[in-house]
């Protein structure tokens, strides 16, 4: 008999409420310091995450499909096989709007340029994290 499968539960919150849901074979996340990827039984882990993309490689019953989330920066604390995710904001890449992600794109370049040429590093400094965020929900989507 085969053994069963071992699946830890993976759970993103915003402020907005509940994103994501689910049971999987691997977490990978972007931490400030690196990649990191959670298996079943990981040691317990508090660590603050970058912007970038959470993926899921859900359980061989699902096909081990790989579902895709675009967040902006945040923590995961996992222990006891539960992984959550807290962040600012979290997009599934089903739910993105391509279109709305490209036009905030292109407002954060025209902001950087505006920002360089005033010598103005706070506004430079936002609308680079502007930028960030809108390049990582074009690249999640296009990861689906």
């Amino acid at each position: 008999m085969a053994e069963p499968e071992r699946l830890i539960e993976v759970h993103i919150v915003t402020p907005d409420g509940l994103i994501y849901s689910h049971f999987g074979r691997i977490l990978n996340i972007r931490a400030i310091d690196g990649q990191r990827e959670i298996l079943y039984n990981h040691l317990p882990i508090l660590t603050p995450l970058s912007i970038g993309d959470v993926k899921v490689t859900r359980s061989q019953a699902n096909n081990g499909v790989v579902d895709h989330i675009a967040i902006s920066g945040g923590y995961v604390e996992f222990s006891d096989n539960v992984a959550t995710i807290i962040a600012d904001t979290a997009e599934r890449a089903r739910n993105i709007d391509v279109s709305r992600a490209e036009a905030a794109k292109a407002r954060a370049e025209k902001r950087m340029q505006e920002a360089r040429e005033k010598h103005d590093q706070q506004s430079f400094d936002r609308a680079e994290i502007a930028l960030r965020r809108a390049v990582n929900r074009i690249d999640v989507y296009n990861r689906r």
